[in-house]
Formats: structure tokens, sequence, C-alpha cells
């Protein structure tokens, strides 16, 4: 029994996978792999073609794989859905798995290039800000809807919001002065 292909769909805890030969028949078939069985499982094994769904930890698992012989290809889902849905196949992790094998062996599929750490400690950075930046737009947008319920109407620009807000606390009832307050503080 000689693997040639495997596909893997990802999880968090329990790991689908599948494996086929140089004929394209089914060879490894394992619906449930926990965590700590996957590297070892995966080790074991002469270098094949790995075949896993671009997704959240994909590009970890890739780095690790490589590092014991084995090509790694990431798939953008969206080019794995048309092999999910072929065949008889139901929709579960083990058929998720198998979808993958098949579409990592197509010579028209695009690939996800396997991200280096350093690649995705900037990622990291980036979207840590983002998501600062978004979280502070929604809380100054709460803010002026909040007072325009009691009749104030304050600039959108930020520097012009932070500058006016000030004057019009002292306007607002009780809990209401209270939760803005709060806000201006988060």
């Amino acid at each position: 029994m000689s693997i040639m292909t495997i596909g893997i769909d990802l999880a968090k805890n329990v790991f689908a996978v599948h494996g086929v030969d140089e004929n394209g028949k089914a060879a490894l078939i394992k619906p449930k792999v926990t965590r700590e069985q996957l590297l070892p499982m995966i080790v074991q094994l002469p270098p094949c073609l790995i075949g896993m769904e671009a997704c959240s930890g994909a590009h970890h698992w890739a780095r690790f794989f490589r590092e014991y012989g084995h090509s790694v290809k990431l798939i953008a889902p969206k080019f794995v859905t048309p092999y999910r849905l072929s065949g008889k196949r139901g929709k579960n992790d083990a058929a998720d798995a198998a979808a993958i094998c098949e579409a990592v062996t197509r010579p028209s599929m695009r690939f996800v290039p396997v991200k280096e750490e350093h690649q995705q400690i900037i990622l990291c950075l980036h979207r840590t800000r983002q998501g600062f930046v978004e979280e502070r737009t929604a809380i100054y947008n709460r803010m002026r809807g909040l007072m325009s319920e009691f009749g104030i109407v304050l600039p959108q620009k930020v520097a012009c919001l932070r500058r006016a807000i000030g004057a019009y606390l002292e306007d607002l009832p009780g809990h209401a002065n209270r939760c803005i307050g709060d806000l201006l503080m988060q």
C-alpha cells in the first residue's frame, strides 16, 4: 500500500483524513483523528501530497508536514465545494476529506501559498489593529446615536467629536450621562 495523496479536513480537535494510492483507490480512511494523533500518523507515512482547505490552522499544519518531507497544498474552500457536492457522499467531515483529496490532484486547481510564521505574525498585527479601529468606530457611532436620541447631534470626525462631546455630557439625563461616560472610557 503506497499512499500518494491525502486530504485532511481540519477542525479544532478532531480531523478527518482520506488517502488514496497511485491508482486513486482509497487506502487510508480515518474519519476521526484527534489533534494529538494527527502529526504522529502523518510522520510515519512516506512523503506524499497533502491537501487541506486554507483555513484557521492550515498554515501551521502545512509547515509541520513539510518538515517531514511531504508536499503540502492549500486550497481555498470555495474551490473544494464542487468536489464536495459531486458523487453520492453526504456532507460530513470524512466526505470533506475525500473531496479535498480529489481536488488537490486537479491540474487546473489554484492553490493558496503556505504562509511562513513571520508572515502570520505580521497579519496578526494588522488584524488586531484593524479590530481596534473597527471597535473605536463602532463606539463613536454608538455614542453619536445615543446622544442624538436626546437631541444632541455631534460631528462624525473622531477628533471633532472628542472636542465637542464634553460640552454636552451635563445635558444628558442620569444614566445616559453615565453610559456615554463609560463609552468614552472604553
